[in-house]
């Protein structure tokens, strides 16, 4: 109920801003947010197989680790996902201003909010 409560909390700030997150961006952040929200229950489930990866180890389970590792390592090796992640990757080039910033401040205000949202989606 909380991490709704978050949510919708985002979203409400989001909208007193009076901005438009995707609205604003460049071409190359709205393609940005747009490859994150199809990868979005990938990096979910990459984010749960970390978890479980780390408790099997931690408890001792190595055969449990290393089936958990594998069911990841699948994860990227499936030809859409792949593909997509190579496509961030360039665009994150793109919008990267060279010195560890972004060339536009609302391409990152928007990536930003994205990361958020699926994050608390994912639990």
């Amino acid at each position: 109920m909380r991490r709704v409560h978050a949510v919708l909390a985002l979203l409400a700030a989001a909208a007193f801003a009076g901005a438009d997150p995707v609205r604003a961006l460049t071409a190359e952040g709205r393609e940005f947010v747009e490859i994150l929200k199809k990868l979005e229950t990938v990096h979910c489930e990459k984010r749960r197989l970390r978890r479980e990866i780390a408790l099997a180890e931690v408890e001792g389970r190595p055969a449990e680790a290393k089936a958990l590792r594998e069911k990841f390592d699948a994860l990227d090796r499936n030809p859409r996902t792949a593909r997509l992640q190579r496509r961030l990757a360039e665009l994150e080039k793109r919008l990267s201003d060279g010195r560890g910033g972004v060339r536009d401040r609302e391409d990152l205000d928007a990536i930003s909010l994205q990361h958020r949202l699926a994050f608390y989606r994912c639990e």
